[in-house]
């Protein structure tokens, strides 16, 4: 059976923040899976506004605009 890989500690806050976004692109109006479509297709876009102290929210209506 193949070792499961740790993630570090700012891999899981990414993880985490890209979960609230979407949250935050669904009560926008986006499904689930629009949503989750988009933050896949655009994950350096949104890896650097994570990295750049936006929150999921700010980040979120960055992308519905």
């Amino acid at each position: 059976m193949a070792k499961k890989e740790q993630l570090d500690d700012e891999t899981l806050a990414l993880i985490h923040w890209c979960i609230e976004v979407e949250q935050h692109l669904v009560a926008g109006g986006a499904t689930q899976k629009q949503a989750q479509d988009h933050i896949e297709e655009q994950v350096e876009w949104f890896t650097d506004m994570f990295y750049e102290g936006l929150t999921p929210e700010q980040a979120a209506k960055e992308a519905l605009a």
